[in-house]
C-alpha cells in the first residue's frame, strides 16, 4: 500500500546511513523506526509539550530497578551489615572458650551503596539514551561494531552475566519457600523452575500491566523492610555516619565492597535498559528525543532511589540486629557467617516471628520479580548479538536450567551455607564482567557518528569513565591481591606454585588485554545515525526504506488480542 504524503511528519527523522560503498538498496538511508509498522503494544507518547508525558515514560526504570534489589543484593547487604555494621564493625575473639564481641570504629560499607546507586543512575540513564536516540539497543550496536570473534566473546560474557544474575534469584526463592513453608532448599531450587509458567501467564496482559505488577512488587519489598526497620530500630546517627564517611579497612571488606558494586551495577541491566525504552513510541524530533532522555532520567532516578532505600534498610537492619545486646551465643555465631537462610532465624529470635515472615515475603517477591528482568535481558542479548530470537518460554527455561544446575549441586552438597556463598560469587562475577558491557556503552554514547547531537557531553563522559575506571581498578587490585595471598598461604609444592602463578597472571594479562582492546579500539567511521529534515530527503528515501521488523517483534510481550489479530 502506498504511503500517504500527509502522514509524513515535518519533524526531523532519524535514519540509518550505510556510509556508502555499496550499490542498490545498501546506498539508501533507512528510518530506524517504521511508523507504519509499530507494535500495537507500544505505548505512544503524545507529540506535545506537557509534564503529563512523564507518566507515559514510567515503567522501564522499575523493571531495571528490580535487579538492584534481588536476593544477591540482600545477601551481600546482610553480610556487610553483620560483619561491618553501618558505623561499627564487629571483631570476635575467644577468651576461656567464650566468644566475646568487641565493637570498634573502623569499617563502614553503607557509603558503597550510596556511591553504587549514584553510579548506577548515571550509567543506566546513558543506556536508556542509547536506545532512545538510535532506536537500537546495546547488543545490536555491538554486533554492528565488532568483528565476529570479539562479538561472540562479548555475547558469551553477557550470557554468563545473565546466569550469574539468575543464580541468586533461584537460591533466594528457595530460601523464601523454606522460611514460609519449610520446603527443603534443594526442592525449593527445583520449584523455582515453575516461575517460568508464571511469567508466561503474565505475558498475555501487555506492557503496562506488567510494569504495574513490577511496581507493586517493589512497593511490597519496600514496605516489608520499612516494617523490619521499625522492629530493629537502628542508631540513626551511625547510619548517617556510615553513609557519608567512606572507609574500607579490614580483612574481607574489599571483597564485600566489590560484591556490593557487582550487585548494584549489573552488566546485563545495561543491555536491558537500552532495549526496554523501545517499548515507547516517542516523537522522532529533536525536542521529543531530549524530552524522552530527560524523563527517563527522572523515572530511573525515582526507581533507583527506592531501590537504594531498600538496600539501606536491609544493611541497617542486619547491623542493628547483630549488634543487639540480647543476642544468644547461637545468634552471635549466625552473625559471624550470615546468609539469607540464617537471617530468617536470627530475625525470629531477636525481633519475633512476624519479622521473619515479613523478611521471607520480601525475599519471595524479590526473587520472583527478578525472573522478568533476567528473561528479557537474555532475550535481547541473544537477539542483538546473534540476530537469533527464541520463543520466550524456551529462552526462560534455558536460562533457568543453567542457573538451577549449579544451585542444585551446591544446595545438595553444601546446604544453605554453600548456597549463600554461591550468591556472593555470582555477585562478584557480575562486577568482573561489568567492563565488557560498560566500555562499549560509553564509547557508543560518546560517538557523534552514532548519537549525533545527543552524544554524551564532556562532563558526563568524564564522570562515566571515572566510574568505570574505578570499578575496573578495584577489580584488578582485588584479583591480583587475592591470587597472591592464595599462592603465598597455600601448601602447594614450589613447582605447583610457579605454574599456578604463571597461569593466574596470564589470565590477568588476558583480562587487561581484553579491556584495553575495547578501550582503545576506534569506532567504525560509518555513520549509523543521521538527522535529516524530511524537506531535504531524497524522494525515494521513504519509499525504499528497510523496516526494523526485529524491533517490532522484540518488544515486550504481545497481548492475546494482538496475537489473534495477526492471524
Amino acid at each position: 500500500m502506498a504511503r500517504d504524503d500527509a502522514a509524513v511528519s515535518s519533524q526531523p527523522q532519524f535514519t540509518v546511513g550505510t556510509g556508502g560503498g555499496g550499490n542498490g538498496r545498501s546506498q539508501m538511508s533507512a528510518p530506524l523506526i517504521d511508523n507504519d509498522n509499530i507494535d500495537r503494544d507500544q505505548i505512544v507518547v503524545p507529540d506535545k509539550k506537557s509534564w503529563k508525558n512523564f507518566f507515559a515514560y514510567m515503567g522501564p526504570g522499575f523493571l531495571v530497578s528490580i535487579a538492584y534489589i534481588d536476593p544477591g543484593n540482600f545477601e551481600t547487604d546482610l553480610q556487610s551489615g553483620a560483619q561491618y555494621k553501618y558505623g561499627v564493625s564487629i571483631s570476635a575473639f575467644h577468651v576461656a572458650g567464650t566468644v566475646i564481641y568487641v565493637a570498634r570504629k573502623s569499617r563502614k560499607l553503607l557509603w558503597i551503596i550510596l556511591v553504587a546507586s549514584c553510579a548506577a543512575l548515571i550509567i543506566q540513564s546513558i543506556a536508556a539514551n542509547l536506545g532512545v536516540v538510535t532506536g537500537k539497543h546495546l547488543a545490536e550496536h555491538c554486533r554492528a561494531e565488532y568483528p565476529k570473534v570479539p562479538n561472540f566473546i562479548l555475547w558469551i560474557l553477557a550470557e554468563i552475566a545473565v546466569v550469574a544474575c539468575d543464580i541468586p534469584e533461584v537460591i533466594g526463592t528457595a530460601f523464601a519457600l523454606n522460611m514460609l513453608f519449610k520446603v527443603p532448599i534443594w526442592a525449593g531450587v527445583l520449584f523455582t523452575g515453575l516461575s517460568t509458567l508464571l511469567l508466561l501467564a503474565l505475558q498475555q496482559y501487555g506492557v503496562r500491566k506488567l510494569e504495574f505488577l513490577i511496581a507493586f512488587l517493589v512497593l511490597t519489598i519496600a514496605v516489608c523492610f520499612c516494617v523490619e526497620l521499625g522492629y530493629a530500630k537502628p542508631n540513626r546517627s551511625e547510619v548517617l555516619y556510615g553513609l557519608f564517611v567512606p572507609q574500607l579497612k579490614g580483612d574481607g571488606a574489599t571483597g564485600l565492597a566489590i560484591s556490593l558494586l557487582g550487585a548494584m551495577v549489573m552488566p546485563h541491566n545495561l543491555f536491558l535498559h537500552s532495549a526496554l525504552v523501545l517499548s515507547r513510541k516517542i516523537p522522532r524530533s529533536v525536542r521529543g528525543i531530549k524530552e524522552a532522555c530527560r524523563y527517563y532520567l527522572m523515572e530511573s532516578g525515582f526507581a533507583l532511589a527506592v531501590a537504594f532505600l531498600i538496600n539501606v534498610c536491609v544493611l541497617s537492619v542486619s547491623g542493628a540486629v547483630c549488634n543487639s545486646s540480647n543476642l544468644s551465643e547461637d545468634d552471635q555465631t549466625s552473625c559471624s557467617d550470615l546468609d539469607l537462610n540464617k537471617a530468617s532465624f536470627l530475625l525470629r529470635n531477636v525481633l519475633g516471628k512476624w519479622s521473619s515472615k515479613i523478611f521471607a515475603i520480601a525475599l519471595l517477591a524479590s526473587g520472583q520479580s527478578s525472573t522478568i528482568t533476567g528473561t528479557y535481558a537474555g532475550q535481547y542479548i541473544m537477539q542483538g548479538f546473534l540476530d537469533l530470537r527464541l520463543e520466550p518460554w524456551v529462552r526462560n527455561m534455558l536460562t533457568r536450567c543453567l542457573a538451577i544446575i549449579p544451585s542444585l549441586i551446591v544446595a545438595l552438597i553444601g546446604g544453605s551455607a554453600g548456597a549463600g556463598k554461591l550468591i556472593i560469587i555470582a555477585s562478584m562475577i557480575l562486577s568482573f564482567e561489568l567492563p565488557f558491557a560498560l566500555i562499549p556503552l560509553l564509547k557508543f554514547t560518546s560517538s557523534k557518528a552514532k548519537m549525533g547531537d545527543h552524544a554524551n557531553s564532556i562532563w558526563l563522559s568524564g564522570i562515566a569513565w571515572i566510574i568505570g575506571s574505578l570499578i575496573m581498578a578495584i577489580n584488578i587490585y582485588y584479583i591480583a591481591s587475592s591470587f597472591i595471598n592464595l599462592i603465598l598461604h597455600s601448601n602447594l609444592k614450589l613447582v605447583a606454585v610457579i605454574f599456578s602463578g604463571i597461569f593466574g597472571f596470564s589470565g590477568m594479562l588476558v583480562y587487561l588485554a581484553a579491556i584495553g582492546y575495547l578501550v582503545f579500539r576506534k569506532n567504525k567511521e560509518i555513520s549509523h545515525l543521521l538527522i535529516l529534515s524530511t524537506t531535504h530527503q531524497p524522494a525515494n528515501t521513504l519509499d525504499c526504506h528497510l523496516p526494523r521488523d526485529d524491533l517490532v517483534t522484540m518488544q515486550l510481550p504481545q497481548t492475546r488480542a494482538d496475537a489473534v489479530g495477526s492471524l
